[in-house]
Order: structure tokens, then sequence, then C-alpha cells
């Protein structure tokens, strides 16, 4: 099969994979880390590039990433203004990356490069991403590797996409995957349930997980409520993103129908006499309920107007973007294809 090969603006052929490493202070790891690539694309034998992102590092990382800039053709280094996080850093990578395969993974040497060629393989089997599942992690048991757990089931179970490691930055993705995904606050980790969504293959395999030597990690169990908060949006996106008039509506729908119970209920109360209950009689103000009534009546109406607002938000990005609201996986019998006339009704004379 032959592959597409990607022009850049000087017609330089595009390589065939793009690695992008975050980096954050990990002046310690960046050598080390960088002659496992070396080692491990030098087996591959294919053409590459490593794009090391700077997300803001206040050590010697950039004068380091410079350096090995300098030594490797293959290395091209971004420098962000300031830390914006490793879901903006990776999202730099994949800008500019330019490959046919994308592989992120950590520059803290936790990550294995060698692991690289098998997950090159199980893309080869058909598959559009592949997750690095690390199955026997060195990281501490209570702080890390419990939350983990926790969290990567909970993903799983929303999402609908069965994988043990959300967390491990080491992922192979072909091109079109990702070339039309956003990434905003932690949402990088979301990417393979981004791809299952919009039709994609998606697979894991273990890979070797190496405890860390230099540097400090920059995670911690805060980043927890983050990821909780980022699934529901994804969740919600993903739900009602074409509809959102669904959501809220039935919100809507429900405040309505308070609102038509305590009203309702008021009212018998008010004249519990004439229907035989004189025990049960209350006037207006006696009971919150005509408050409630009104309340819920008008939370009913702001949530379908919300519901119409967010409608028209919605067609207006589709429609302002020419964006579908589907993904093609492939296209058959469309090339080279010439319109054919119809048959004539009668035989040849």
């Amino acid at each position: 099969m032959q592959t597409k090969v990607f022009q850049t603006q000087n017609s330089e052929p595009a390589p065939e994979l793009s690695l992008f490493l975050p980096v954050l202070d990990e002046e310690e790891n960046l050598r080390p880390m960088h002659a496992k690539i070396q080692q491990a694309l030098d087996a591959l034998g294919k053409t590459a590039e490593v794009i090391y992102v700077d997300d803001g590092s206040t050590d010697s990382s950039l004068k380091i990433l410079k350096e090995i800039a300098a030594e490797d053709a293959r290395v091209r280094v971004i420098s962000l203004r300031r830390n914006y996080g490793q879901t903006a850093a990776m999202s730099a990578g994949i800008d500019a990356a330019r490959g046919e395969i994308l592989i992120p993974m950590d520059a803290d040497l936790q990550n294995d490069p060698k692991d690289i060629a098998r997950l090159l393989e199980k893309l080869d089997e058909g598959y559009d991403v592949v997750s690095g599942w690390r199955k026997n992690r060195k990281d501490k048991l209570i702080m890390r590797k419990i939350p983990s757990k926790i969290a990567n089931r909970i993903i799983s179970w929303i999402g609908g996409v069965p994988l043990h490691d959300y967390g491990c930055s080491l992922k192979a993705y072909r091109r079109e995957v990702l070339q039309d995904v956003r990434l905003y606050g932690e949402m990088h980790r979301f990417i393979p349930i981004y791809a299952s969504w919009a039709g994609a293959r998606v697979t894991e395999i273990p890979v070797d997980h190496h405890a860390r030597t230099g540097g400090k990690s920059k995670y911690g169990i805060s980043r927890t409520l983050k990821v909780v908060f980022d699934l529901m949006t994804i969740k919600f996106m993903a739900s009602y993103q074409t509809k959102p008039i669904y959501v809220f509506g039935t919100f809507g729908m429900i405040a309505f129908l308070a609102s038509i119970i305590s009203g309702g209920y008021a009212l018998f109360l008010k004249f519990s006499q004439f229907f035989g209950f004189p025990q049960y009689q209350a006037d207006f103000v006696e009971t919150p309920l005509p408050i409630l009534c009104i309340v819920m009546f008008a939370i009913s109406i702001q949530f379908f107007l919300m519901g119409l607002l967010a409608e028209m938000l919605v067609r207006t990005y589709h429609e302002s973007q020419d964006k579908a609201i589907y993904a093609v996986r492939e296209r058959i019998g469309f090339e080279n294809k010439q319109s054919v006339p119809p048959a004539s009704a009668g035989g040849s004379s």
C-alpha cells in the first residue's frame, strides 16, 4: 500500500513518525532520554522527527534542548512563553507534527522509547490508536497508583472505552485521528475516547515503566478533581453536542412538572373543603407551595430558552466552520469516476 506523503512549506517530504515530548524542568533527564530515543529510532529504520515542547521551564532545560537540536537534525524545539500545562504542550506538539504516525511520550525517562516498535506493530494490525498500559507501574502506591486505578475505572465506565491506563502518555495515533482534535484543561488523556466516539479503532498494550531517577514529578492527587470535571465536559459534548435542547429540555420539563404538581397541590389545599377534606384546608399564604410553583415555572422557562440558545450556537458553530456532524473513515470509488449515461429504454435497432 502506497504511503501518503505530506509536504511541508519548503517541499521537504514529511517524516513517517513524529514524536513529541512536553518538557518542564527536566534538565537531568533530557540527554539520557534523547539517547534512548535515538537508539529506538535507529533500530526502526523509519524517517522521524522529535519535537520537544518546553512548557516554560525555569531550569536549563531549554538550553539543553537547543544543544540537542544542533546535534541531531531530527530534533525540533518549541518554547512556550510560560507554563501552560501538559495538555497545551501536547497540543503544540500535535500542531507542529508532520508525520503519518504521532507518538507522544514523557521526557522524564519513565516511558521507554523501545516500546515504540511494539506500538507500531499493533497499529499495523489495523488499529487507529494504540495506548500504552503501565502494567508494572513504578510509582507510589497511595498517592499515584490507587487514585489512578480508581480514575481509570471511572473514565472507562463513563467514556465507554475500556482502557487500563488513560494517564500513560506513551501512545501511537494515526494522523487523521488527531487532525481535528482540540484540547483544553486536562483533556489530553481522553484522546482515545474522542477517537473512539469518532469511529477509530482503539486498543492498548502493556509497556515498560521506570521509576523516576532525576527531577521532580509534576503530577499530584490534585489533578484528580480536574480530570473528573473534564470527563463531565467531554461526556456532555459527546452526548449532546449536536442536540443540547435534549438535556436542557429534560431539566426544563422536570422543573415544569414540579411547578404543575406544587401548584396543583396548593389549589387542592385551598379548596379541599369542596372535595370533602376540610381538615387539609390551607390558604396560599400558609404554605410555600405557590412560591415553589412560580419559581419552578420560571426555572423551566429558563431551561427551555437556554436549550434554544444552545441549539442556535451549535448550528452557528457547525455552519460557520463548514464542520460536518459525522466523521468518514474512508471513501471508495470517488476518484476518477465518470458519469455513466443511463441505458436507453428500448433495445438497439
